[in-house]
């Protein structure tokens, strides 16, 4: 068998590209398709916990074999065989595998990617598949600072001038209660928002791949296998998850905040391997005058919330499909319905629809400024400072390796720093230099 390490030489992204013929769902109930003989060719990139789910997503959906999933890529061969085997359980093809995500890209016959690697990837293989001339569906966030945000926002203008579609991985904007909800709100149903509210309260902590660390053989190696816990991978949970909340918020005032304000701390995480915090806690001010304040936390605790709430001079809502005025009792909820009422299926199904209808879809700019608001509040709070939007859109510092801004496919296992865990007043990439203390 390969050593990954070898391989890992040839493609840090690099692909496990599998064939896999017939997976997908019916183009008949989703519009004309452009030639009879002609179908959608999907590629995943990234197989495993999310990629998974995309692949299950996909196969789970009517099949008629016009749209299908033509090719699987990742870097961990550690997944390859189950992969394969769920792909051949679910369509009746076995996988074959390739191993450079650059020929995904340069495959003729795919019209589309997927794209569920690691966080920072994100932009970087976004632009490329756009260049490519791909339509893109891709996870969230897709950035982890400054630089890697303005890749993503290159990206929304090379989709736009090809005529692209691009989804993201921020569901809620495919989610029907939402949808109807904040239509309303935009017309005004709860008057002029005051105050907004967004939280990702876990009540436990998140995954910590302790032993695939321990199996590393480099520093690179060993914080990509517990690749949460790392910034330059991850973006800390704040980005990670939190994302989606602050996104439903950004969605409802159609802007993102100017300003933030915020603290947090690393508290149960305590001596465990990584970088990241697990809570914080964000004032956003946003141009309206209106504030959004978000609290995320990844702790053992008794209660715990995902959840936004909006309040407006007439009225409050729960932006996930209700609303109630100020002395009514009843309140008004949504009764939209979608073609899915899973969004995570229904984000997938509104990309093929763009795509085959050649409707409009782009959307870079939400999601980039949904993921650049949640790094504003992770760099408030780790510095102990304000941030605005201005710093953090122009910011210089580059939380990974400089190879993963330009040409990830040149990246080697090996040496990488890890930073100590940030203290604030002790941590702040806004100096020249930046002060960013190394473990």
């Amino acid at each position: 068998m390969t050593e990954r390490r070898d391989f890992i030489k040839k493609s840090l992204v690099g692909t496990a590209g599998i064939a896999i013929g017939g997976m997908g769902f019916s183009a008949k109930s989703y519009g004309s398709i452009i030639g009879s003989n002609e179908r959608i060719n999907l590629a995943v990139i990234g197989i495993r916990g999310q990629g998974g789910g995309h692949i299950n997503t996909y196969a789970s959906l009517k099949d008629d074999r016009n749209v299908r999933i033509k090719t699987l890529c990742d870097a961990d061969e550690q997944f390859f065989k189950e992969r394969a085997d769920n792909a051949e359980k679910l369509t009746g093809y076995r996988p074959a595998t390739e191993w450079d995500m650059r020929k995904v890209f340069d495959d003729k016959e795919i019209h589309a990617v997927s794209m569920a690697i690691p966080n920072h990837w994100h932009a970087l293989g976004t632009i490329w598949a756009c260049q490519a001339g791909k339509h893109v569906f891709v996870e969230k966030p897709v950035a982890v600072d400054g630089p890697s945000a303005r890749i993503m926002y290159a990206a929304g203008e090379v989709a736009q001038q090809k005529g692209l579609k691009v989804a993201a991985g921020t569901q809620r904007r495919h989610q029907a209660g939402y949808i109807e909800t904040i239509k309303q709100i935009h017309d005004g149903a709860i008057g002029d928002i005051v105050a907004l509210r967004a939280y990702w309260v876990n009540g436990g902590p998140i995954w910590h791949r302790a032993k695939e660390e321990a199996e590393a053989k480099t520093e690179m190696e060993k914080q990509i296998r517990n690749w949460y816990h790392y910034i330059w991978l991850c973006g800390d949970h704040i980005c990670e998850q939190h994302v989606h909340n602050i996104d439903v918020c950004n969605w409802i005032m159609k802007d993102h905040p100017v300003k933030v304000w915020g603290q947090g701390s690393r508290q149960q995480l305590g001596e465990k391997s990584g970088e990241i915090w697990d809570n914080f806690d964000c004032e956003f001010e946003y141009a309206a005058g209106a504030h959004m304040f978000s609290y995320c936390g990844q702790i053992k605790r008794s209660w715990s919330s995902v959840s936004e709430a909006v309040q407006g001079t007439k009225g409050t809502s729960n932006p996930s499909g209700s609303y109630a005025l100020y002395g009514q009792k009843d309140s008004w909820k949504s009764t939209l319905q979608l073609q899915s009422k899973n969004p995570y299926e229904q984000e997938h199904i509104d990309l093929i629809n763009a795509i085959l209808n050649n409707t409009e879809l782009n959307e870079t700019k939400n999601v980039t400024d949904s993921t650049l608001t949640a790094i504003m509040g992770r760099e408030a709070s780790y510095s102990g400072a304000l941030v605005t939007w201005d710093q953090i859109l122009n910011s210089e510092f580059k939380y990974g390796p400089d190879l993963l801004y330009t040409d990830a496919c040149k990246m080697t296992w090996g040496a990488f720093r890890t930073l100590k865990p940030t203290m604030p007043s002790q941590h702040n990439i806004f100096k020249k230099p930046a002060e960013v203390p190394v473990a």
